[in-house]
């Protein structure tokens, strides 16, 4: 089992930390007591593999527990528990800048005393715990994008790549845009199969309705242009720390040239390796 510390300077990103640690499958759970850190993490083992990645968020209003953290630190470290620290830091001009656009106090604060005071004092308590940390990151700069790559370089050792899931949809016009829609694509240009007698009851997804669609050299143009543009846009989506994005193909109904573009989209991303689903929305209406 694996505890992960986060700790570090107030508005250095903390809980911004946690949310994307959630996303690399951690259990997070914020304002962690220090003194509970042991008896937690005996709960956690003794669920026998529920609990395999854990992140505890604990900061400066914990006041004297640093010193038991370290302690306590050691005491995991003894078991079988693989336990490390990630200090998140930034320099004092980011976080005054931070604590005037959030508007809240910091812990440290004091009457008739500055930010930078007590940023300056909390540096000094946690100067311990910081030359103990097996990572420090300083967010002076960094987007959330960037953070989670960083973290993601980190907590994961490059072992695998980041991706970002895709869902390809389908849907018609005339029933509405979908709104959580990323890039929408407009197939209306194309002949449409609807108009073939044939092929009016069937679907997309037949065959008759597919080879029809995909006879046409504007199809098939239209397809290699779609798919490199998202071979162009998915790593850099990653790189911004997008996990999720909904590519949607619409015709006119949602039942005949969306449904095989969708498709045909969809096979193309899963034969490149990028986790994806295909959604036809409409398809029944």
């Amino acid at each position: 089992m694996e505890f992960l510390i986060i700790t570090g300077l107030s508005g250095a990103g903390k809980s911004r930390a946690a949310d994307v640690l959630e996303d690399l499958d951690y259990y997070c759970v914020d304002n962690m007591p220090v003194a509970l850190i042991p008896r937690f993490a005996e709960f956690c083992a003794a669920t026998k593999g529920r609990y395999e990645k854990v992140a505890l968020v604990t900061d400066v209003r914990e006041k004297d527990g640093f010193g038991e953290l370290l302690s306590t630190l050691d005491e995991l470290r003894q078991s079988e528990i693989t336990c490390r620290i990630l200090y998140m830091d930034a320099d004092v001009p980011t976080l005054i800048r931070r604590y005037k656009e959030s508007r809240r106090p910091h812990p440290l604060a004091v009457p008739g005393g500055t930010v930078e005071d007590a940023i300056r004092r909390e540096t000094a308590l946690l100067a311990p715990v910081k030359e103990r940390a097996d990572f420090v990151v300083n967010t002076k700069g960094l987007t959330l994008g960037r953070l989670q790559n960083r973290l993601f370089e980190l907590l994961c050792g490059g072992e695998k790549k980041r991706a970002i899931d895709v869902t390809v949809m389908s849907f018609g016009y005339k029933h509405g845009l979908p709104t959580e829609a990323d890039l929408v694509f407009d197939a209306r240009f194309l002949p449409n199969p609807f108009y073939v007698d044939e092929l009016r009851e069937k679907s997309g997804l037949d065959l008759p309705v597919k080879e029809y669609v995909f006879s046409f050299q504007q199809t098939r143009t239209f397809m290699e242009k779609l798919e490199e543009m998202l071979e162009f846009l998915l790593p850099l989506y990653i790189e911004e720390g997008k996990l999720s994005l909904t590519v949607a193909i619409g015709c006119t109904g949602g039942r005949h040239r969306s449904v095989a573009i969708a498709a045909a989209l969809h096979d193309h991303l899963v034969a490149k390796g990028v986790p994806s689903i295909n959604v036809n929305r409409d398809i029944d209406k």
